[in-house]
């Protein structure tokens, strides 16, 4: 196999801004360190992380890739010390801390997952960010059980699709809110037992009306702000509340008397500073409760577009728009779908 060479094309932010921000440069490829591996990308996904970080509102963890890009699929082509060989020439998927938007990017070894026959690398790279992010959010932090009811914000992001689709393979049902009535029928199709427009009608009224009025047992949200006391009216007794963005604003006033009386409780989480030794143990989780039915055929990414790798600001626009219906993902050049 062919050594990767000295230079390749990646995406970098030029100034914090819109999406013209992004600009192709070239610079050189990254040599893998103890424990990594230098993977060909094929696909990078794209993530609301990613759009933040271009406007300059996320900055990228300390000894990061100023890069941005948090997951990818492809091909690895050099290991680093400790790395077992029979990782070299595999076709992989990978959370990464950043670094993502380009032709080759570093990965942890542990922080890897196969790619099955079956699942198309551009499929590959749209699972690591939101599969690591649900399972984590919603079933370790959530601690989901089968038969409860999950409320899931943003049914049609890509984190809304995966919840979707994982809590339907471990027997939740799931209530998500869309901002149309179009959104609620495709998130119907993917699986959700029940779509809310919460633009024409009252989501706390609806999940209440939906539960007989006990109330759903989680609810997932990227919005925070004025949604904090919506959600804890949803969530019946014991309900656990996970927050895992704040694009409504970080700051909200609730009723803790109502939180105390109904014993509910509320956390969250962000992935990308999280530590390496953290990451590993995920993956290693994943791979064995959740692998199997990717390598079964039973989990894919909800796909919504491809976009080449020089394209990056259409993909941002596309994902800022708000139109997309689950996964954008950058074609690299790698070859292979």
């Amino acid at each position: 196999m062919d050594g990767p060479p000295h230079t390749m094309t990646a995406i970098a932010i030029a100034q914090p801004g819109g999406p013209e921000a992004l600009q192709p440069v070239t610079c050189e490829v990254p040599s893998p360190r103890r424990g990594q591996v230098l993977v060909r990308v094929a696909f990078a996904g794209v993530n609301r992380p990613d759009v933040l970080q271009r406007m300059g509102r996320y900055p990228p963890p300390e000894g990061a890739s100023p890069i941005p890009g948090l997951e990818i699929a492809g091909e690895v082509v050099a290991i680093g010390e400790a790395v077992p060989s029979e990782l070299l020439g595999r076709r992989v998927c990978a959370l990464v801390t950043g670094g993502g938007y380009a032709e080759y990017c570093l990965a942890a070894a542990e922080h890897c997952l196969p790619v099955p026959d079956g699942l198309s690398l551009a499929e590959a790279a749209a699972m690591p960010e939101t599969l690591f992010t649900v399972w984590h959010n919603v079933f370790e932090r959530g601690f989901a059980r089968e038969g409860e009811t999950l409320l899931i914000h943003g049914g049609t992001s890509g984190i809304g699709t995966m919840a979707i689709k994982l809590a339907k393979l471990f027997g939740l049902t799931t209530i998500v809110t869309c901002g149309s009535d179009g959104k609620c029928e495709a998130a119907r199709e993917i699986g959700a037992d029940h779509a809310i427009n919460y633009k024409t009608h009252d989501f706390v009224a609806e999940v209440l009306a939906l539960t007989g009025g006990r109330g759903a047992e989680l609810a997932l949200d990227m919005v925070a702000g004025d949604y904090t006391q919506r959600n804890l009216d949803c969530l019946g007794v014991n309900g656990r509340l996970v927050t895992i963005a704040v694009l409504g604003g970080a700051q909200a006033t609730i009723n803790m008397a109502g939180l105390m009386v109904k014993r509910q409780t509320i956390t969250g989480s962000t992935m990308r500073a999280r530590s390496d030794a953290f990451k590993a143990a995920l993956a290693d989780e994943i791979a064995r409760t959740v692998w199997p039915l990717v390598e079964q055929g039973q989990l894919r990414p909800e796909m919504d577009s491809e976009f080449a790798l020089a394209d990056a600001p259409a993909a941002h626009r596309r994902m800022e728009a708000g139109e997309h219906i689950g996964k954008i993902v950058l074609d690299a050049g790698a070859g292979g779908t």
